[in-house]
């Protein structure tokens, strides 16, 4: 059975493993968060997996903290729903003790000496891939023939770590030249550069989140790892587009309205005019640049409250109409 052949197919979202990442702030486990119901909507039986241990899941659904399993967070009916998992980087080394050294009940005496520690303090990349390799494991499993999921949504790193994160075959260059550990890296390299991967930015418009967009979209494709949208986060209806507004213009409205035109109202009024002005032109100087990276844009609108379980639903629609 082919790919396409296995499940629902979202053809704007083609891909079966979704990377999010992000400069810190940009909201990419919001976007994370809010992909993965799209998916679902769209009928793919979804997994979303976070692995900084910050339990940014949790908070956004409105659930108890994680814990290293797979939890149905969203039931979406038949052959579509959403489930979330936390990756523990100890819970991870166990795991692959257990599944490639049969040191199940040993490995889980190693964590009383803090061996599991010592193991990720003195060899860093082993943390990533093993927390790689869960996401692998999860992305590729079958169960009667079938994908368990059609669609898996990592809430990854940031973007200023995006790509050492991913290019686990380079750390693990560094642990072993032979033995699982280098064929599992191998393998999770492998899905990580294939077309059954995609990484999607999450920038906001802003100086710094462009530029980092930028660098991190230049390493990627240096890695040979596929990078999918561009999803500019938190964007604002233009309040005013075109012509100046002058203070007597400003004088004239606020007296149509009934409301005070005092000269300080008028002034601090007018300048907050110029100001919305410039940082339009700014944030379309900043569309620009994300424009010539080539990549598929989308946009996701502001939500003034702050995000939420019902918020979520509308940067998932959003996402669903950018098909």
């Amino acid at each position: 059975m082919t790919e396409e052949s296995n499940g629902p197919v979202n053809h704007g979202w083609p891909a079966r493993l979704h990377v999010v990442t992000g400069k810190g702030g940009a909201g990419k486990t919001s976007v994370a968060a809010a992909l993965a119901l799209a998916l679902a909507a769209e009928g793919r039986k979804t997994l979303l997996v976070e692995v900084e241990g910050r339990q940014g899941l949790a908070q956004l659904f409105e659930t108890p903290a994680l814990p290293y399993e797979e939890r149905t967070i969203v039931p979406a009916g038949p052959g579509s729903e959403v489930r979330a998992l936390a990756v523990d980087p100890e819970e991870a080394l166990l795991e692959y003790l257990a599944m490639f050294y049969k040191l199940g009940a040993a490995g889980r005496a190693l964590r009383k000496f803090g061996a599991i520690d010592f193991a990720t303090t003195i060899a860093p990349g082993l943390r990533d891939v093993l927390l790689t390799g869960k996401v692998k494991e999860a992305t590729t499993r079958t169960a009667n023939g079938q994908r368990v999921y059609q669609a898996v949504v990592l809430d990854a790193p940031p973007t200023g770590r995006i790509g050492r994160f991913l290019n686990v075959t380079a750390e693990t260059a560094r642990l072993a030249r032979v033995g699982p550990i280098k064929t599992q890296s191998e393998g999770v390299a492998a899905l990580l550069r294939s077309p059954m991967t995609a990484v999607h930015v999450v920038t906001l418009l802003e100086e710094m989140p462009v530029q980092e967009t930028v660098d991190a979209i230049d390493e990627l494709t240096q890695l040979g790892i596929p990078v999918g949208n561009v999803i500019v986060n938190a964007t604002r209806t233009p309040l005013s587009t075109e012509g100046k507004v002058t203070q007597a213009e400003l004088r004239r409205g606020l007296a149509a309205a009934g409301l005070p035109t005092d000269r300080a109202t008028v002034a601090g009024l007018h300048a907050e005019t110029k100001a919305h002005r410039t940082r339009l032109a700014l944030e379309e100087s900043l569309r620009g640049e994300l424009a010539e990276l080539g990549r598929p844009m989308i946009e996701l609108p502001l939500l003034p409250g702050g995000v939420d379980r019902m918020s979520l639903e509308t940067l998932s629609a959003a996402l669903r109409a950018a098909d």
